[in-house]
Order: structure tokens, then C-alpha cells, then sequence
């Protein structure tokens, strides 16, 4: 009799739990058991699974119930995707007619930008005004003539003629010269015979300019600021191609953000049709649809915000770009930009950039520059302390000294010559001594700049260095985390497949996916962009500073 209470209560549990399945939709039984099993998991998962199991096989349940993930398909429906792909590992290698790359930006920033073309002028500039300190030591050729006739009388007939060639050592002047000042009335003192007066002599200072004068000074002066303009022309052009490259890989950051939310938008779009479609056999709650039609709409927002972006970040790449005739071009919509080639940077090649640096580095040499020239300035206010010194001597002859029969007391000779001293010197000399103390002063003070500058830059230089090596190990660490984020979206899409996940976590797992590949894009143009201003602080724009 116990044998028959029990069997029946058996068959009335199982009658009782077929017919409470049998209650709901066709499928929803497999819903309430993910639930039933959600509950019961920590205790005794197991066991009451497989009874369970055996139980619905026992009751002859269709084939149907036996494998959730092949729900039954109405008519006019295709059956639904459960499994969206996974974000790919890399991009695909997009067509080489379309990629814009580094160097193509350089060819036209450095062949047609303006302001490249610009700095170019600074040498021109240079060069021109040492054409115009080489004027000061130019011959100069000059005559006057001047005559009166009144009354009859020849009051005076003045004709004066001066060829001064400035000769450089020892600010030598070579004068030859031809007079003729004939009349009633001329002084004494300059009249000539009535064939002129031939003069050939030269002028020496002494004192003051006989190491330096103002002539040399300035055309010393002038040759040292070419190299200054050199200098700052190139330090100019690294300026113009940093902000290029800065700007060239914003444009790529922008653009991979794009391309992933784009991709972010299909596979959630994907993913809400195929959760739609599940809703529409009984096989999902309605409201997971709701969910993965949020996600789309909130990555749909971030993909036109983004759009913008990129027109802009495409625009201000274009501000880089000119043609041949010096108009600005556009970069075309299809363009795309090149892969970064991550350089690495070992401490072989940041001690050949500090060296490069130390000694070629446009803002060093252009320090460099003024020195020397403030140098040359301090020397030639020292000049300016001697007293002025000036011995001139002038051999005379006839005008006509290239006839044969000019007797020789008339010819040119140590009989015929004129002689002059100038002397002349500053009591208290307060203004020279103010000019020199000031020259000095300017002196120190460009020494002190340029030590301030030659430790900045290595310091700068460093501190890049070590930014880029702490951007290869968090790319590094990057690329493992993603692939263990890639791993888990997989293994949580498994999981939702048969019914133990849910849509919202499937997608928080794949936006965290989206998010990490963002962050690797953005380490990936950082890596660029501090590779580039190691560079400009270094002094150049090349790995190869030597190219």
C-alpha cells in the first residue's frame, strides 16, 4: 500500500509540473526553467538538473524543448542570428589608392606651405643685408664742377674729381684724384695749374678703427646673422611640421573612432533584429528588445557626433595642404590615413638626438649666432676707446703727369705730396664706456639663455623619450587586455545563447570591447604624436637627423 501512496504522489508532481509548463507559450518553458535554475545553482545544481531532465524526456516533451538555441521559426520569419560577430582583432588593409600617408603630408608641406616658403625668406632677408655692409667697402666714384664768369672776369673755374677705394685690413682708404681750379679769384691754397692737379695717396687711422671700425663691424656682424636666419628657419619648419603631424594623426584617431562605432553600430543593430525576431517567436522577452534598440540608438549618437569630428579634424588637416600655384587644396572625403608605424626609439638613438641636439639644435645655433655677433659689437666698442688717430699722405703731380716732357719737378715724387694728422679724444669717454658695459651686459646675458636652453632641451628630449616608452608598454598591456575582453564577449554571447545571460550584459561586454579598442587607437596617435615632438625637440624632424 506504501509502494502505491508513493508512486502516486510521484505521478501527481510530475502531472502538476508538465501541466504548469504546458500553461505557457510553447516556449516559454525554457525561460522558466533558466530562472528555476538561476534560483537552485548553489544548492545541488547538479542533481536536480539532470532529474529534471530525465523527468521532461519521461513525459515525452517534443525535441523542440530539448535545445533552446533552435526555437521554433513561424511562418514568414527567418530564424534569428543569436551570435553577432566579434570586433576584428585589426582592421582590414584598406585600399593603397585612398591612404594618405605621413610622407605625402611632408612632400606638400614642405614644398608648397607658405609659411615654409615664409621662413625661406628669413635667409633671403639675411643675405641681403650683408650685400648691403659689403656697400660700405664699395669704391666710390665722385666730381663736382663749379664755375663763375661775371662781368668778363673769371671769378673762379672749379673742377674737382675723387675715386676712394675703402681697402679692408687696417681701414685703409686708397684716394686718387684729379683737381683743376683755375680763375681770378681761388684761394691760393687750392689753386692748381691750368692743367689740374693729379692726386694718388692713402688714409691710415692710427687709433681708433685701425683693428676694427664700423664698416667691418657690420659686415661681421651681418654674415654671422645668416647663420642666425638659417638657424631660425629651420626652427620655424619644425614648428610648421609638428603642428602637421599633430594634426595628421588627430585625424586618425578620429577616424578609427568612427570606423569602431560604426562597426558598434552594425553589430548592434544586428543583434537587436535577431532579438526582435526571438521576441516575436516567444522564445525572449519583448523587453530585451527594448534594450538592444537602446544600444544602437546610443551608438547611432556617437557615430554622427563623430562624423562631425572628422569633417572637422579633416578640416584643419587641410589647412596643411597647397598646391603648386599657392592655393589652398582640400583633403578628399575618400582619403584615409596610413597605419601608425610605431617607431621604436632605443638609447642608442636618444644619445645620437642629444648629441645631434647639443650641437646642431636651430634654437642653440641661433643663440650661438648672437653670441658671436654681440662679440664682434663688444670689440668694436672697445675700439671706440682709442683716441682717433688718422694719418693721410698724397703724392701730387700735373694733370698731365702722362706726357714725357713734364719735367720731373712737376711729376709725382717725394717733392710733391701733402700730409695730414687728425687727432681727436673724448675727456671722460662716459659714452663709449656706457655702450661697451651694455654690449657686455647683452653678452652675459645671451651666455646665461643659452644654458638655460641646452639643459631644457635635453630635459625635454628625455622626458619624451620616457613617454614613449610608457606608451609601448601600455600598448603592450592593451593589446592583452583586449584580447581577454574579446575572449570574455565571446564566452558571455556562448553563455546568452543558452539562455543563462542576458542582452544587457552581452552588450555591456561589448561596448567595454569598444571602449578598450578606442583606448588602443588613442595610445596608438599619442605614440605619434609624442614620437614627433621628440623629435622637434631634438632639433629636427627625422629619425635621421643627418638626412
Amino acid at each position: 500500500m506504501r509502494k502505491h501512496l508513493t508512486g502516486f504522489s510521484l505521478f501527481a508532481f510530475l502531472f502538476s509540473l508538465t501541466s504548469r509548463f504546458l500553461k505557457q507559450r510553447p516556449n516559454s518553458w525554457s525561460l522558466l526553467l533558466g530562472s528555476w535554475l538561476d534560483e537552485k545553482r548553489t544548492a545541488t545544481n547538479g542533481k536536480r538538473t539532470a532529474a529534471l531532465l530525465l523527468l521532461t524526456a519521461g513525459l515525452g516533451l517534443s525535441a523542440q524543448a530539448q535545445d533552446p538555441r533552435l526555437p521554433a521559426r513561424k511562418p514568414g520569419l527567418e530564424p534569428a542570428p543569436l551570435q553577432t560577430e566579434q570586433l576584428a582583432p585589426d582592421r582590414p588593409a584598406a585600399d593603397t589608392a585612398r591612404v594618405f600617408a605621413l610622407q605625402n603630408l611632408a612632400e606638400l608641406v614642405f614644398a608648397n606651405h607658405p609659411v615654409v616658403k615664409q621662413a625661406a625668406l628669413l635667409s633671403e632677408t639675411a643675405r641681403a643685408q650683408v650685400q648691403q655692409a659689403r656697400g660700405g667697402f664699395d669704391p666710390k666714384l665722385g666730381s663736382g664742377f663749379d664755375r663763375k664768369l661775371f662781368g668778363g672776369t673769371d671769378y673762379y673755374n672749379n673742377w674737382a674729381n675723387e675715386l676712394k677705394v675703402p681697402i679692408w685690413p687696417a681701414g685703409i682708404d686708397l684716394k686718387v684724384g684729379y683737381d683743376r681750379m683755375v680763375g681770378r679769384y681761388v684761394n691760393p691754397e687750392y689753386r692748381t695749374p691750368l692743367d689740374g692737379l693729379a692726386v694718388a695717396g692713402l688714409s691710415v687711422p692710427l687709433g681708433q678703427g685701425l683693428l676694427i671700425d664700423a664698416r667691418r663691424s657690420t659686415l661681421r656682424q651681418a654674415c654671422i646673422m645668416v647663420d642666425a636666419a638659417e638657424a631660425d628657419q629651420v626652427k620655424q619648419i619644425n614648428e610648421i611640421w609638428l603642428q602637421a603631424a599633430k594634426d595628421y594623426w588627430t585625424w586618425y584617431y578620429t577616424y578609427q573612432q568612427m570606423r569602431l562605432i560604426e562597426e558598434g553600430v552594425e553589430l548592434a543593430a544586428t543583434r537587436f533584429r535577431g532579438t526582435s525576431r526571438r521576441a516575436l517567436l516567444g522564445d525572449q522577452a519583448p523587453i530585451d528588445s527594448v534594450e538592444a534598440q537602446i544600444t544602437v540608438q546610443d551608438r547611432q549618437v556617437q557615430y554622427e557626433q563623430l562624423l562631425v569630428e572628422l569633417q572637422n579634424a579633416r578640416l584643419l588637416l587641410s589647412n596643411h595642404l597647397w598646391n603648386r600655384d599657392g592655393q589652398p587644396v582640400e583633403l578628399p572625403a575618400y582619403a584615409v590615413p596610413q597605419r601608425p608605424p610605431l617607431t621604436p626609439v632605443d638609447t642608442l638613438a636618444l644619445r645620437g638626438l642629444l648629441d645631434f641636439a647639443d650641437s646642431r639644435h636651430p634654437t642653440l645655433l641661433k643663440l650661438d649666432a648672437k653670441i658671436r655677433q654681440l662679440g664682434v659689437e663688444e670689440r668694436y666698442r672697445r675700439e671706440l676707446l682709442k683716441p682717433t688717430l688718422n694719418v693721410s699722405g698724397y703724392l701730387l703731380s700735373r694733370g698731365d703727369f702722362y706726357r714725357p716732357e713734364v719735367p720731373a719737378s712737376y711729376d709725382f715724387g717725394l717733392n710733391n705730396y701733402k700730409v695730414g694728422v687728425d687727432f681727436a679724444v673724448p675727456l671722460f669717454l662716459r659714452k663709449e664706456r656706457g655702450k661697451l658695459w651694455e654690449t657686455r651686459v647683452k653678452v652675459q646675458d645671451a651666455t646665461l639663455e643659452q644654458q638655460n636652453s641646452r639643459r631644457s632641451i635635453v630635459t625635454q628630449v628625455s622626458a619624451k623619450f620616457n613617454a614613449l616608452k610608457a606608451y609601448e608598454r601600455q600598448l603592450l598591456l592593451q593589446a592583452q587586455t583586449i584580447e581577454n575582453q574579446r575572449t570574455l564577449l565571446r564566452a558571455e554571447t556562448q553563455k546568452f545563447e543558452l539562455g543563462e545571460s542576458t542582452i544587457f550584459l552581452v552588450n555591456a561586454r561589448e561596448t567595454k570591447l569598444i571602449d578598450l579598442r578606442l583606448k588602443q587607437e588613442s595610445l596608438r596617435a599619442s605614440y605619434e604624436k609624442t614620437l614627433a615632438e621628440l623629435y622637434y625637440y631634438a632639433g629636427t624632424r627625422t629619425a635621421n637627423p643627418e638626412d
